[in-house]
């Protein structure tokens, strides 16, 4: 058998707040914000694994659904919840355990009550898949409501 290889967070990455409910379960997670520059990571760990030992889809997609939606959110310039209207993922290549992976956010269209983003889950070898989420966008101050999970953790975006 051989060892497994861990590598490391690229510098710039920061970690995602935990207490955030569903999100928890990617954790660890890593988070990178600059300008309109948006990319979610993780070190894909047993936990993340599926039967074959490579990460599991649902993983993939939680990760990119995290990154699509801030990705709306940053170029919107505000906090708050953007309920996933459609999520669309192509697998294309394996993840393995010990790997680095980010979800890059590389098109974002903003319209009055809908938000559109593209992007692809990246590692060292290469595109691991693509995706692209269509995003609703409240008419009203967040979709936090005080004292719900999220409230009094410190937002994706940093803040």
């Amino acid at each position: 058998m051989s060892e497994i290889s861990v590598e490391t967070v690229p510098a710039g990455f920061i970690p995602v707040p935990t207490g955030l409910g569903f999100t928890d379960t990617i954790q660890p997670s890593y988070r990178r914000i600059e300008g309109d520059s948006v990319s979610f990571g993780l070190v894909v760990q047993q936990h993340h694994g599926n039967l074959m030992g490579i990460c599991h889809g649902g993983v993939l997609m939680t990760l990119a659904d995290i990154a699509a939606a801030n990705g709306v959110n940053v170029a919107r310039g505000v906090l708050a919840g953007s309920p996933t209207i459609n999520l669309a993922v192509d697998f294309i290549s394996a993840a393995r355990i010990g790997q680095w992976i980010q979800a890059d956010v590389h098109l974002v269209t903003v319209k009055r009550r809908f938000g559109f983003c593209s992007g692809a889950i990246v590692n060292g070898q290469g595109v691991v898949a693509r995706f692209n989420g269509t995003f609703y966008l409240p008419d009203h101050k967040g979709m936090v409501k005080p004292g719900a999970i999220g409230d009094r953790t410190p937002g994706f975006l940093g803040e």
